[in-house]
């Protein structure tokens, strides 16, 4: 059965009527038009690069240790669940989907509802800088960090709006194993008894690079080899968004661990 809607409307119909590719997305919540998901990043940036810091400025940072544990503890299963997922996605239907997939309706409501429940997980994980802001730690809320989180967001509501391609389903099931291990750290660095054991954060940032390379990687063969490679559109905004973390993600490690390293040793030697 083909799963695809067959319009061919004007760019009048594509700006008003938000029709996706698939016809029982446009079904789902937040998915009728981009106009909630917008509003969603709007509220988002407004709150945590301007009403929060505003309100916080003369309140004392609040303690939110069992609100974070509680919360990591959802974002482990809510991960593990993303992988598992597109685990056994990629087990029956390869790394690159073949053969082409995009018109069997069982295989395509797998794909769909798993970048669905990516793209709530991604949406729910804005709380990350909402916590950072109420903790007072603005200097957490980075370019990198905020540009993360919404265009992580963005990109995700396109994709399943109007490109929902098993194409992206590796990415996604990277993305989550590495966010098991990153709340999982989350999680026991709210224990201030744990902090002397949590010396691997830099190893968390480590594994990030290698995903984003990994990913590059996969997009390129996938848009050159597979069955069914993703538009140009969608192809160039994967490339763009992962070389783009890449290099803001590598400039961070650089500075938080091989800099910072280097001016500790000097002192060091100096001393």
């Amino acid at each position: 059965m083909d799963v695809y809607n067959h319009t061919n409307g004007s760019l009048r119909d594509f700006l008003w009527d938000f029709r996706g590719k698939v016809h029982f997305v446009d079904k789902w919540y937040l998915m009728t038009s981009p106009m909630p998901i917008l509003a969603i990043l709007l509220v988002y940036l407004f709150i945590v690069l301007n009403v929060g810091p505003k309100l916080m400025k003369s309140r004392p940072a609040m303690n939110l240790n069992k609100v974070l544990v509680l919360y990591n503890v959802v974002q482990i299963f809510v991960s593990v669940f993303l992988f598992s997922k597109g685990f056994h996605l990629m087990k029956a239907h390869g790394f690159l989907q073949r053969p082409c997939l995009q018109n069997n309706e069982k295989v395509m409501m797998g794909v769909t509802s798993g970048i669905y429940y990516y793209l709530t997980a991604k949406i729910s994980e804005l709380l990350d800088t909402v916590f950072f802001v109420l903790r007072k730690k603005q200097n957490q809320v980075t370019f990198l960090h905020v540009y993360h989180h919404s265009g992580m967001v963005l990109y995700t509501w396109f994709a399943l709006k109007y490109e929902p391609t098993y194409s992206v389903v590796f990415l996604g099931t990277v993305n989550s194993f590495i966010h098991i291990i990153m709340y999982l750290y989350y999680g026991l660095s709210a224990f201030p008894s744990l902090a002397k054991y949590l010396w691997w954060k830099k190893y968390i940032t480590s594994m990030q690079l290698i995903q984003f390379v990994l990913i590059l990687f996969h997009a390129i063969a996938n848009y050159a080899y597979g069955s069914c490679p993703p538009s140009y559109v969608l192809f160039s905004m994967i490339l763009f968004n992962t070389a783009f973390l890449l290099l803001l993600f590598f400039n961070f490690y650089v500075k938080s661990y091989v800099k910072n390293t280097s001016s500790k040793t000097a002192k060091k030697k100096i001393t």
